[in-house]
């Protein structure tokens, strides 16, 4: 049974094959499918956008299609960057540019609050879907830390760990992220409900 990841993000990917292997016997990104399609995101929260996106791939390829939508909401910043995350900066995905914006704002701020979600979606060829989400709680250090993950990791920091997403092992922030949170949700509706893995389109 093939399973397309509406993303071509290589983090992702590894991520979401490792969690849903059992399940798929062929996980592919776009890249990988064949596909070369990018889904306007113009929803109002993650779960539409990872709606959106999924729903698109699997109408297009006639197979499962699984999308996720993910960023970083700051208390002190009412919710911000939230679904702006990858281009809070104005750039599209340049993560040191956002991330010495986040600086910028927050330098005045004793509240230092934060959290990361993650909205995964899985449409069936047919067009019934399930969804889930994940939250990571944190907050925001007064300066960058760590060379490993991406996006605002190198500011995120855990508290229970004592340091940031960035300082992780890939197997350690895999172990705790919103994304791993949010595809566990995932993995435990599909063992309740196997039938939704039997859908044609």
């Amino acid at each position: 049974m093939k399973l397309i990841i509406a993303s071509n993000n290589q983090h992702k990917i590894s991520e979401i094959k490792a969690i849903l292997q059992g399940f798929f016997s062929d996980i592919c990104s776009l890249k990988e499918a064949g596909i070369d399609h990018e889904t306007v995101e113009d929803g109002a929260t993650f779960a539409e956008n990872a709606m959106k996106k999924a729903r698109e791939i699997a109408e297009i390829s006639h197979a499962y299609a699984l999308a996720d939508d993910s960023g970083l909401c700051v208390d002190a910043l009412d919710g911000a960057p939230g679904i702006y995350s990858a281009r809070f900066a104005g750039e599209h995905g340049n993560d040191q540019k956002n991330n010495e914006l986040l600086l910028k704002k927050l330098q005045d701020s004793k509240n230092r609050a934060a959290h990361y979600v993650c909205s995964v979606a899985l449409v069936a060829p047919n067009g019934k879907s399930l969804t889930a989400e994940g939250i990571l709680s944190g907050e925001i250090a007064w300066a960058p830390r760590g060379a490993g993950g991406f996006g605002y990791d190198p500011l995120f920091l855990i508290q229970d760990l004592g340091k940031t997403a960035a300082e992780l092992s890939a197997a350690q922030k895999n172990a705790i992220s919103h994304r791993a949170k949010a595809l566990e949700k995932l993995q435990k509706k599909l063992k309740e409900a196997p039938e939704f893995l039997k859908q044609q389109g």
